[in-house]
């Protein structure tokens, strides 16, 4: 049974050119991620074991204060630039695409450098008036320096992700920041013993990073001059960069806050440690969509590319075997977390063992989440941004309510329902415009495949 569904696999990749390509960057992209994530857990064990729940509740705060800091500070340019990057590559249009960059940091540079700045007065405000914790002015401080390197960061691994570099981007988007990050935080563990130490080692794994996708992109971008000399040169002014990055800035943005809402919440209404147990479980629950990433690494950039030849039958084609693939993928794991989700929690200390119930509620949420395939992909890669930004939005206020009502009465389970009821009707409702504006659908259900087959 194995040889033969080995021998068929082998047959469509020979087939199939793009089925070919998403395979082979997925598989890169599964490994590496594989890589950055047992790279995190790794970090993630050192502080509880070291440091305990509070010190990881903290930087978790932290890394919420960085990633809204960020996006902000981003204006959308990192999504434009992976689908400007795939689409004038493709074209041979390499004079635009530069112009596209430069115009994209210009914007970028000095306004991530004023969200930096406005990060650091607004600290004491944050940590007295919002989460009611005075102590977390000094982390919040922190913070604000490592926004611009983050910012630069994200703009230039998404353009290398353009180019399908699949194996650098994972390097400098997944795998790096928490290889570099443990190792610092080793080094600095028998020096400093103090909850400052991982939001420190985070901090100088981004500024390393930074840099050297900045170099990776500027090696990458001199070749393609090499290779298109006949590239010509199309005028787009701020206005349109514009144009395309806000509404992805904004969808960007309420998706992120979606995403953190739950531990924003739970850091306004309940303590550090609270934070810290329900971020672990988080953590952990997101393994169940590993493979959902992984592929949607070579995917995008697969999506931008039918959608600049204007093939949909094949983008149709592409986003149901990505979505196949996922599922396969992602359904052992949520068995294991449903069944041994104590003791996997265990693992970063007994405290956090109060969370199996949440692990074992935001695996599926995730499981659906992954089943959905990478809906939300598509819809920035076809120009249909300004749609997922509406249902963000009506997600984003959904999910407030919800977490408002439930973490008040039931904590970190009130936290894991709400994320779980808003991840799914988000999922749903993408899905059911995918069908009804390009004819397919991306949710992959087997029983109903097979039903199919049998019919």
């Amino acid at each position: 049974m194995i040889a033969a569904f080995k021998e068929r696999l082998q047959s469509k990749i020979a087939e199939d050119r793009h089925f070919a390509e998403l395979i082979k960057g997925s598989g890169i992209a599964f490994v590496l991620r594989i890589v950055g994530i047992v790279a995190g857990y790794i970090f993630t064990l050192l502080v509880t074991r070291t440091l305990g729940a509070k010190a990881w509740g903290t930087f978790a705060l932290c890394l919420v204060v960085l990633q809204i800091a960020s996006v902000i500070g981003r204006l959308g340019m990192d999504t434009a630039l992976l689908r400007f990057t795939a689409e004038y590559t493709a074209k041979g249009d390499i004079n635009t695409l530069k112009e596209i960059y430069k115009k994209a940091l210009t914007l970028v540079v000095p306004f991530s450098i004023l969200v930096a700045i406005s990060v650091y007065f607004l600290s004491p405000i944050l940590a007295n008036k919002v989460f009611h914790k005075p102590y977390l002015t000094n982390y919040f401080h922190i913070v604000s320096f490592i926004v611009v390197p983050f910012v630069l960061l994200w703009i230039h691994s998404e353009s290398i992700r353009g180019l399908k570099k699949i194996k650098e981007y994972m390097l400098l988007q997944q795998s790096g920041i928490f290889l570099i990050a443990v190792v610092l935080f080793l080094i600095g563990t028998p020096f400093v013993k103090s909850n400052f130490l991982p939001i420190l080692s985070y901090g100088v794994s981004i500024f390393a990073l930074a840099t050297g996708s900045i170099y990776l992109w500027r090696k990458y971008l001199t070749n393609l001059f090499i290779n298109f000399k006949t590239s010509s040169l199309s005028t787009l002014s701020y206005q349109f960069l514009l144009s395309i990055s806000i509404p992805m800035l904004l969808s960007s943005s309420l998706s992120l806050i979606m995403g953190w809402t739950d531990t924003i919440m739970l850091g306004m209404f309940r303590s550090t440690q609270e934070v810290g147990v329900y971020n672990v479980a988080l953590r952990v629950s997101m393994i169940t969509s590993i493979t959902l990433m992984a592929i949607n690494t070579i995917a995008a950039p697969k999506f931008a590319e039918f959608w600049g030849k204007g093939d949909i039958k094949g983008l149709a084609k592409v986003a149901q075997q990505s979505t196949k693939l996922i599922f396969w993928s992602s359904f052992p794991m949520l068995l294991l977390f449903l069944f041994f989700s104590r003791p996997i929690l265990g693992m970063f200390g007994a405290e956090f063992q109060a969370g199996s119930i949440v692990l074992m509620i935001l695996s599926f949420g995730q499981l659906f989440h992954s089943i959905s395939g990478n809906n939300g992909t598509l819809l920035y890669m076809t120009n249909r941004h300004f749609i997922d930004q509406y249902i963000n939005v009506f997600c984003l206020v959904l999910n407030i309510f919800v977490n408002s009502i439930l973490i008040p009465l039931y904590g970190i389970v009130g936290a894991a329902i709400a994320t779980f009821t808003t991840v799914v009707i988000k999922n749903l409702v993408i899905n059911f415009y995918i069908k009804r504006e390009f004819n397919f659908m991306m949710l992959y259900i087997p029983t109903i495949n097979m039903r199919r087959r049998n019919g």
